[in-house]
């Protein structure tokens, strides 16, 4: 193919894609948006703007009427996040659960293991979250899932 044949090609997709979502759109097919967001830092602030990050994505998606899943991953020092003894932030996630029912919190086994092992004692998990037997692993099933990933 010479350049200008595959110029003309792209030229016209990107005409094609705007419509065929107007289309789709116009026939009642709603997309549903993922996000997975990433925290391995202890770092109360990165923990409120993964936080933030969610209710902001949640609630402009659903001012536009379209669905969103959303699923924090935390591992490494980004646990203390979802551990129920350590958290700086397990209000405001109970007050976002409240808001957004359906937002997931994915907390990393291996580190969780490993901080038992160091501290000689259970690490407990709040309630809200669900222990994945890895979050580098998580977050990489869900951006093969369709996940778009972020880290605030």
């Amino acid at each position: 193919m010479n350049r200008r044949w595959i110029f003309k090609l792209l030229a016209a997709a990107a005409v094609m894609v705007p419509y065929a979502s107007r289309k789709a759109a116009a026939a009642g097919e709603t997309k549903t948006h993922k996000l997975a967001l990433h925290v391995d830092r202890n770092d109360a602030d990165v923990m409120k703007l993964a936080l933030n990050n969610s209710r902001n994505a949640y609630d402009l998606y659903k001012e536009r009427g379209e669905e969103i899943a959303i699923e924090i991953v935390a591992y490494s020092q980004g646990l203390h996040m979802l551990r129920d003894d350590t958290s700086p932030v397990k209000e405001e996630i109970r007050e976002l659960r409240k808001h957004m029912p359906h937002v997931a919190f994915g907390a990393c086994n291996n580190t969780k293991r490993g901080m038992e092992k160091r501290e000689g004692k259970p690490v407990p998990i709040i309630p809200e979250a669900t222990i994945v037997p890895a979050g580098i692993v998580r977050l990489v099933e869900l951006q093969e899932a369709g996940y778009a990933y972020a880290k605030p």
